[in-house]
């Protein structure tokens, strides 16, 4: 019992110390997640906090339940008249984008660094999504009159680009555990054009029949409008775990489902757009402060060379290079490209899918989670904290 009280303890110590440190933050203009990760860490082993975390499977679940939670709230802010005005350039990037990406990252570690290609290309797939959480909230503090179509691709791209970053990395894992020779390039294509379908189809499919399930129940629930909440979170969690036993992206269903509610709740939409604002900084603290603790530091000493330079291939390369690709051919002009290029941050999906190795074990998995987790973090530091000085320099005006 005491044991209990004491983790229910540091927990809520822990919730009131990030609710006020992202306060702070947010006046200062520092990304909010930084601040979560930051007092994890400084909660763990090297810390003064001292708590000894290394537990990958809780931390595995605990993601899958927040990183739902943010997404219902990501699909519950994006109209679907936004989808439709931006759909070609989203999944531009949100899939030819997250493959190069992926590419660039992985090649330069490959060869670089002499790190085997499946594990080199699948720490380049862990850290190629953008987070929907990182680009919001960074978005939000900044206040940059950026115009309505850049927004709205960061928006829809961050929320739709999870699932080629899983196949990717599935499919890498499954090549790093195979017996060496086994491997042929026929068959590893088909099978990874298989994965890709299932993933990006089925997830798509599961989400527009759940969307509509869920339109139809909370209707027939309308005078139990305090149950609405309750209904859209076991609904989707059910529908994201249903995903990824199907081999299918719940995280795509998740959110093209939500995007269905809010097209369908009519006047339930307020209600359940403040109640997941307010669950989605729950999802947020606690997702940030495991991953924190799951870190510690001293480990990260060795990679920390190699890791920032692949952050810096990521950022002033891999990502400016898919967003020329991706939307010079929409007519988006220099100045556009160049800002969603900057803004593609790395948030809590890298961290959650450099755990995939792990738990497969994977030989050095570990170490590729590190390396994940030094490049999220400087993501953050460096895109987060330059957001409003190069909408200046890109010529976009304050709010």
């Amino acid at each position: 019992m005491d044991a209990a009280h004491e983790i229910l303890l540091i927990g809520g110590g822990l919730g009131l110390l990030a609710i006020a440190a992202g306060l702070f933050a947010a006046r200062i203009g520092t990304p909010v997640l930084l601040v979560f990760l930051g007092l994890g860490m400084l909660a763990g082993e090297d810390g003064p906090g001292g708590i000894v975390f290394d537990d990958f499977a809780a931390t595995y679940l605990a993601g899958s339940v927040a990183l739902v939670v943010i997404l219902i709230e990501g699909g519950l802010k994006t109209p679907l008249a936004t989808i439709r005005a931006v759909w070609a350039p989203a999944i531009a990037l949100a899939t030819v984008g997250v493959v190069l990406t992926a590419g660039v990252v992985g090649t330069v570690a490959a060869l670089h660094y002499h790190v085997p290609w499946p594990l080199a290309l699948g720490l380049g797939a862990i850290v190629a999504p953008t987070d929907a959480a990182a680009v919001a909230s960074v978005l939000r503090a900044a206040r940059v009159a950026v115009p309505a179509r850049v927004l709205a691709v960061l928006e829809v791209e961050s929320g739709i680009n999870d699932p080629v970053s899983v196949f990717l990395t599935v499919l890498l894992v499954e090549i790093a555990l195979m017996p060496a020779g086994t491997a042929h390039g026929a068959a590893l294509l088909g099978h990874g054009a298989l994965l890709l379908l299932e993933e990006m189809g089925g997830g798509a499919v599961l989400g527009l029949a759940g969307g509509w399930l869920l339109v139809r129940a909370l209707r027939r629930l309308a005078r139990q409008a305090e149950l609405h909440p309750v209904l859209l979170l076991a609904f989707c969690l059910a529908l994201f775990s249903a995903g990824q036993m199907l081999h299918a992206s719940g995280f795509l269903a998740v959110y093209v489902a939500a995007v269905l509610v809010r097209d369908g709740a009519g006047e339930a939409l307020p209600a359940l757009e403040r109640t997941y604002e307010g669950f989605a900084w729950i999802a947020q603290i606690g997702l940030f402060l495991l991953l924190g603790l799951l870190v510690t530091p001293h480990e990260l000493l060795p990679l920390l060379r190699p890791s920032l330079v692949l952050a810096m291939v990521l950022i002033a390369v891999a990502r400016p290079l898919a967003a020329v690709l991706c939307l010079t051919p929409f007519g988006f002009s220099w100045r556009e490209t160049g800002f969603v290029g900057w803004v593609g941050l790395r948030g809590g999906v890298p961290l959650y899918l450099a755990i995939i190795p792990v738990l497969e074990q994977v030989d050095q998995a570990e170490r590729g989670f590190a390396a994940a987790f030094v490049i999220v973090l400087t993501s953050l530091v460096v895109q987060g904290w330059t957001v409003a000085p190069v909408a200046r320099w890109l010529r976009f005006g304050n709010k």
